[in-house]
């Protein structure tokens, strides 16, 4: 399939839509209208039918969403039958909690290694994800064809880190870290506060309380009735 322009916010509501899609198809829904997908995932039906009107003609009027359909169309945009191996740089406590966590929900999407500075660390293995030094980095990265890395590194080396690991090409980045890095025009990054995202949180709960329960986005269950 031909790589479609669909915007950044509607690619990041795709794989959201694939895994609840998956779960219908598991108990043998046929079909779903956006009203239901709305009210499972929290998101407004008429953003749901434009992040789809994106992809093509993909539901009819009066009848809804073929979940056979769509979920193999998601399927086939999402790349979902294809595996993308990623490399870890950082095994302390967030890295190697990210080890043991290995993306345990997607199919698609793999920690192949982990890499150290500690000679303590090197050659280990964290629930069987080998744990290298970074002298080996360009080596495993070449090895496993790999282009995203997670950097779970302390602040004051990250930078010097991310240097490195792009100039063996990774050309993604999920950055964990609390600096704020440079990168090629080449390469993505993607920034993960942990610290920021708490204080958000806690800054909306005292100032924008809600007076009702709003259902998690993560497990919403298709086996429920309204």
């Amino acid at each position: 399939m031909s790589e479609q322009k669909i915007p950044q916010v509607t690619a990041k509501r795709l794989p959201l839509y694939y895994r609840y899609l998956e779960k219908l198809h598991a108990i043998g829904k046929k079909r779903v209208s956006s009203a239901q997908l709305s009210d499972a995932l929290q998101i407004d039906p008429a953003t749901i039918r434009r992040d789809f009107s994106y992809l093509g003609e993909l539901g009819k009027k009066g009848y809804g969403y073929n979940v056979n359909y769509l979920l193999q169309f998601l399927r086939d945009f999402l790349r979902q039958d294809e595996v993308s191996n990623v490399v870890l740089v950082g095994v302390g406590h967030l890295g190697t909690a990210l080890l043991g966590y290995n993306f345990y929900r997607s199919h698609n999407t793999k920690i192949v290694a982990g890499f150290d500075a500690d000679p303590g660390k090197v050659g280990q293995e964290v629930d069987g994800i080998p744990v290298y030094s970074m002298e080996r980095f360009a080596e495993v990265r070449e090895l496993h064809n790999v282009e995203v890395a997670i950097l779970t590194v302390p602040a004051n080396v990250a930078q010097a880190t991310t240097d490195r690991i792009v100039r063996s090409g990774i050309r993604g980045i999920l950055n964990f870290t609390p600096a704020r890095l440079t990168v090629p025009p080449h390469v993505r990054m993607h920034n993960i506060d942990l610290t920021i995202e708490l204080q958000t949180l806690i800054y909306f709960l005292k100032n924008f309380p809600i007076d009702e329960y709003v259902p998690p986005l993560e497990l919403p269950d298709p086996t429920r009735e309204g």
